[in-house]
């Protein structure tokens, strides 16, 4: 009878060989995207005081969202519930020595503690990737095109995912023209930010309840409903036009209702959005001209967004666009004849490894019938039998198991050989 399996903490995931081939198959696009617009490596901890997020992050992730206890000293710790807040730490602590403008990007864990759903767990990965140190919107459209190249890599259309943008200026702005006062404003962009996850009757409720009057809730709602309010900022205006000449316009649109909740936003902000409507964000993210400032440094502007590796994931896969892996498809399994050639068979992947091919040893001698089973579980692209015939020959019997075609060559032409069907 079997015992109890002792369970994984809630919100977290398991990553066996085959989900965790396909989270490196995402993690290279990510690399291969960032290192196309010349952006660099980086990661910070995992660890971080509840003061760096108190700074600027916002009360919600510090007080409902981040997974938080003291150490020995007493001191309130965070696992990290985001990366920029360390980005601007790491950036304030060497501020005169780097070189600017900063491309940064990272793929890392991140946990908050909030209630597992679809498209959202626990403890997740995430891609970061920050501008730092241009003020103008040329930053927000790069880092606009650098999403909009990552989906097209992906093999994802515009016709299945957009890239929706607004400007917190502009709705602080126009926030200020309904006459919303500055205290209220914070508030209010945090429920317009949740606009498409509350019924509407609720939604007018929590703005009424925050005192504003009632023609004000609905310039509020017209305010919202506005497609065409871009054309009032300046800046906006200037960023369509920088995202046609970088070729990725097609990906992008204007909505009113794109806030970001988080506070420390204060120009350009942006998030992705599936077009069936099924997932949640795909990604986010948006300019920021103090974090620097407000964790010790010099006023510093900057530009990034932030994309988890769950809701990706979920829209690829419905789509059909992850393609399958295996991580042993450039492998070569080695068999194993007899007790007597283990020895041969023990050289000869030892050999093409010294080479840089990729090889499984069968770990006994077996039948044939069962390893050649176990390779094509695997997924392995080539076996290697070496019996007594082959050991007197000085041959190597090569089978392709896509083909199941066979060939025997001389064991000094087997590495060139090897090579040349994996390639």
């Amino acid at each position: 009878m079997m015992k109890n399996i002792i369970k994984s903490v809630k919100g977290t995931r398991d990553f066996y060989p085959e989900e965790m081939a396909k989270r490196q198959w995402l993690i290279e696009k990510i690399r291969e995207t960032s290192q196309l617009f010349g952006y660099e490596a980086y990661d910070g901890p995992c660890l971080e005081t509840i003061e760096l997020y108190a700074a600027k992050s916002g009360e919600e992730l510090v007080k409902e969202q981040a997974f938080v206890f003291p150490d020995r000293s007493g001191e309130l710790i965070a696992l990290r519930p985001e990366l920029t807040p360390t980005l601007a730490r790491m950036v304030a602590a060497q501020q005169n020595a780097l070189t600017f403008p900063l491309r940064w990007w990272s793929f890392g864990p991140f946990w908050r503690y909030e209630r597992p759903q679809k498209g959202r767990s626990r403890e997740f990965f995430q891609w970061n990737i920050d501008l730092i140190g241009v003020e103008g919107v040329e930053a927000d459209a790069e880092l606009i095109a650098v999403a909009a190249t990552f989906f097209r890599n992906l093999g994802l259309r515009p016709d299945q995912v957009q890239i929706l943008v607004n400007n917190r200026k502009l709705m602080e702005a126009e926030l200020n023209r309904i006459g919303i006062s500055a205290e209220l404003r914070p508030a209010v962009l945090r429920l317009i930010d949740r606009i498409d996850k509350q019924p509407a009757e609720v939604w007018d409720e929590n703005v009424l309840r925050l005192g504003l009057l009632p023609d004000q809730l609905s310039s509020l709602k017209a305010l919202l409903a506005n497609k065409d309010l871009w054309q009032q900022s300046e800046e906006l205006q200037a960023l369509f036009k920088q995202l046609e000449a970088l070729g990725v316009a097609e990906f992008v649109s204007y909505d009113p209702k794109i806030i970001r909740g988080l506070d420390y936003y204060t120009g350009t902000v942006f998030e992705a959005h599936d077009m069936t409507g099924e997932f949640r964000a795909i990604l986010g993210g948006g300019h920021y001209a103090n974090l620097v400032e407000d964790v010790g440094g010099k006023p510093l502007p900057g530009v990034g967004f932030a994309m988890g590796d769950v809701v990706i994931m979920l829209l690829l896969e419905a789509l059909g666009l992850i393609p399958e892996q295996k991580s042993a498809s450039k492998a070569v399994l080695v068999t194993v004849f007899d007790e007597a050639t283990q020895a041969i068979a023990m050289r000869t992947a030892a050999r093409l490894r010294d080479e840089g091919v990729q090889v499984i040893l069968y770990p006994e001698a077996d039948k044939l019938s069962k390893q050649l089973k176990y390779a094509d579980r695997l997924g392995a692209r080539l076996a290697l039998f070496i019996g007594p015939d082959e050991v007197a020959e000085n041959t190597v019997v090569i089978k392709d198991l896509a083909t199941h075609q066979q060939e025997s060559v001389p064991m000094q032409a087997l590495v060139e050989r090897v090579k040349n069907l994996l390639a």
